[in-house]
């Protein structure tokens, strides 16, 4: 592996571990609803995003799957989210 890519990696994954922690801190201390599925959204960005980095320093391709997946879910939940805090359900009967 290039020493470039090695080390852009590792910033990357750190830049993104701090970005992570600051969402956590949000999400447990936001004073609204809104805030809270924000910052769970962009755990769900930053998770992507780490995991893209590990798939480019690891050169496996397992982990670009897992990012799709986790995509897909974070997707789904702040839809389901988003609809619940507007109309105070989800299924709508």
């Amino acid at each position: 592996m290039n020493a470039l890519l090695h080390w852009a990696s590792l910033f990357a994954l750190a830049c993104y571990t701090i970005g992570m922690g600051i969402s956590v801190y949000r999400l447990m201390t936001g004073p609204t609803a809104a805030d809270r599925v924000l910052a769970l959204d962009t755990m769900y960005s930053n998770g992507l995003m780490a995991l893209l980095a590990l798939g480019l320093r690891f050169n496996s391709i397992l982990y670009f799957d897992i990012a799709l997946l986790i995509a897909l879910f974070g997707f789904v939940g702040s839809a389901a989210m988003a609809k619940f805090l507007l109309r105070g359900e989800v299924i709508e009967p």
